[in-house]
């Protein structure tokens, strides 16, 4: 592992090197008040005692049980190096033009300050400067020359790469975006907001506190090292049971690969069909039962749905040889186990994610078999099931990082959350990681309390046989939409056959299952189709309570052959969507019948397991 610079240096280089270097721009330490130096020497020997006592557990093993991915980044790193070589940055006419478009950056970013050959009048109080990007949006960044003119150059270079990447032509489309992909993310770990000595907000708060901000920073460093994980919010702040996934209910039923859990009804009568929810296993379920506010789930019982929801177990040593099977299995006993409880012929099922890919397989399987009729309609929160257009992730499924996989996951027969964790970070890596380096390590703030970004950070393990499969056969060679090219259960699948009334959610902006690729479950359904396309992304876009009025959604009722063409004929609607799928689900079956018997899980005479949350969304 690479090992990070002594904190002395780091201080020393912290306090000194903008004066050093710079001086005659940056504004004087005077008037911002000069450390003092016992209180530095301090603040140094803190810093030196904290380095030392996190050398002295990684030398007792302590990193050892790190995922490789973060034991070894240079792996990683080995990759994006290899992808980045297409970019034509030792090209000498593309030099030429990075350095004449820098001049006359400087120049133009100098005459703001009355430096230079382009000084002009200001027009206001604040630097007009020509690049703005949210991430230098405080007025710090533009008092001084020399914070100014970093930032601005930062942000020209970004362009320049970025320009290459797009217009580089490696001979192949993955390629393509692999290199698109490392460009963006080289561009946004080198923005100089990461930098202490170049981030004037860091060396303001260091000079405020007398440098207790980095010592808290330091603490917040090493205990992510330790725990393999960046932290995104407080780890005291939720409590599962407590404040998220506090829907009343119980745990009715349990294998060894999941607890189904019923949630107790909120009204005297409730649909006679009742819902079961499969969320996705590389994600804890109750990102649909969030605080009370952002609950689906609650949301649901209380407009009388009888609501069951898979949690799925975390996987561990004894799930190595789990494979796709597996799941479908598991999902047409839930469904059965829903039916024989509540003595009703049918359920309304939703998949979310890749457990709606899942529920896709689980349809075809069952009409295969001749027992479609036991689920009443299908949803599909952001699910794909053609991989053509799957978006970003696809750049994590050559050859090269298959094998890493393989070797991440050999000893232990599961893949370590923490590495789908960074993985999926990676996709939106100034909002999930770059923000809180800055935050948390450079500036030593305190953690938020967010419930979505706890709910990200609870990671689950997953079965290495299985996922790998998923990788190579879904992924990278999509093979589920072709006709009986997989099978699961000794039932061959072939999505053509399924005829079940389909409701399809997309979200506009979401990076993990882009709503053109969510589109193409309307070519391989045979039955009656829905498609509504939600503001935002992949989690906010599903999880919008209408309380919230937030985002708008968008349909078209008229037969379109295109995602193209349904965007062009869509009706926005302001809000959430949640109200329009409700409908839907009363269109497909308005029968009631008391809410009574088993519909209350845990009444007399019913056994039940344990309550709700249950056990296995609590281990890891």
């Amino acid at each position: 592992m690479t090992q990070p610079k002594d904190p002395m240096e780091l201080l020393g280089t912290l306090l000194t090197a903008p004066q050093q270097l710079f001086s005659q721009f940056t504004p004087d330490a005077q008037a911002i008040g000069a450390p003092d130096l016992a209180q530095w020497a301090d603040i140094s020997q803190r810093l030196q005692a904290l380095w030392l006592e996190f050398q002295s557990e990684q030398a007792t093993g302590v990193m050892a049980q790190l995922p490789a991915l973060m034991a070894d980044p240079a792996g990683f790193a080995a990759i994006m190096q290899g992808w980045l070589k297409a970019l034509p940055l030792t090209n000498p006419d593309t030099q030429k033009k990075l350095w004449e478009d820098s001049l006359a950056l400087w120049e133009t970013v100098l005459g703001q300050y009355g430096i230079g050959p382009k000084t002009a009048q200001p027009e206001s109080d604040e630097p007009q400067l020509p690049r703005k990007d949210r991430r230098f949006a405080d007025p710090k960044w533009r008092e001084q020359p020399f914070y100014a003119l970093v930032h601005q150059t930062y942000l020209l270079l970004a362009e320049q790469v970025m320009a290459m990447a797009e217009a580089a032509n490696p001979g192949d489309l993955a390629k393509h975006e692999q290199l698109k992909f490392a460009a963006r993310t080289l561009v946004e770990a080198l923005s100089p907001a990461h930098f202490p000595m170049l981030n004037p907000l860091v060396m303001e708060k260091a000079l405020e506190t007398k440098g207790e901000s980095l010592v808290k920073g330091f603490e917040h460093l090493l205990a992510d090292l330790k725990r393999g994980q960046l932290t995104h919010v407080d780890p005291q702040a939720f409590r599962l049971g407590e404040n998220l996934a506090t829907t009343p209910g119980k745990v009715v039923h349990e294998t060894p690969l999941y607890q189904l859990i019923q949630y107790s009804p909120t009204t005297d009568s409730v649909l006679e069909v009742p819902l079961v929810i499969f969320p996705p296993w590389i994600n804890r379920f109750y990102i649909l039962d969030l605080t009370p506010q952002k609950s689906f789930i609650r949301w649901a019982a209380e407009q009388g749905l009888t609501v069951f929801v898979v949690s799925w177990k975390s996987a561990d040593a004894s799930m190595a040889d789990l494979v796709w099977d597996d799941y479908i299995r598991a999902q047409i006993d839930a469904i059965d186990t829903v039916r024989a409880r509540l003595k009703v012929k049918a359920v309304h099922a939703i998949g979310y994610c890749v457990a709606g890919t899942t529920l896709a397989a689980t349809l075809a399987v069952l009409a295969r078999r001749g027992q479609a009729d036991k689920v009443k309609s299908a949803t599909f929160f952001t699910a794909q099931v053609d991989f053509a257009q799957a978006g970003e992730l696809k750049v994590f499924i050559d050859d090269q990082q298959l094998e890493a996989l393989e070797k991440l996951s050999a000893e232990t027969g599961y893949l370590d959350g923490r590495y789908m964790a960074a993985t999926f970070n990676l996709l939106r890596g100034n909002d999930l990681i770059w923000n809180y380096v800055v935050n948390n390590y450079l500036l030593g703030g305190d953690y938020p309390a967010f419930d979505l970004l706890h709910w990200n950070g609870d990671v689950t393990n997953l079965p290495a046989k299985w996922h790998m499969s998923y990788l190579k056969d879904l992924y990278r060679n999509n093979k589920l939409v072709v006709p009986e090219a997989l099978s699961a259960d000794g039932t061959p699948i072939d999505l053509t056959r399924i005829e079940t009334p389909a409701f399809i959610q997309a979200g506009r902006e979401d990076h993990i299952a882009p709503a053109a690729s969510v589109w193409q479950l309307m070519h391989h359904l045979r039955g009656p189709k829905t498609f509504l396309l939600a503001g935002s992304g992949h989690i906010a876009g599903v999880v919008n309570p209408p309380a919230a009025k937030k985002y708008q959604y968008w349909t078209n009722p008229q037969p379109v052959e295109s995602f193209a063409e349904f965007v062009a004929g869509a009706t926005e609607t302001p809000g959430s969507w949640w109200p329009h799928w409700i409908d839907w689900i009363h269109a497909q079956d308005s029968t009631t019948v008391p809410a009574k018997g088993k519909r209350v899980p845990g009444g007399k005479g019913d056994k039940v397991i344990e309550d709700a949350p249950g056990s296995y969304v609590k281990a890891r």
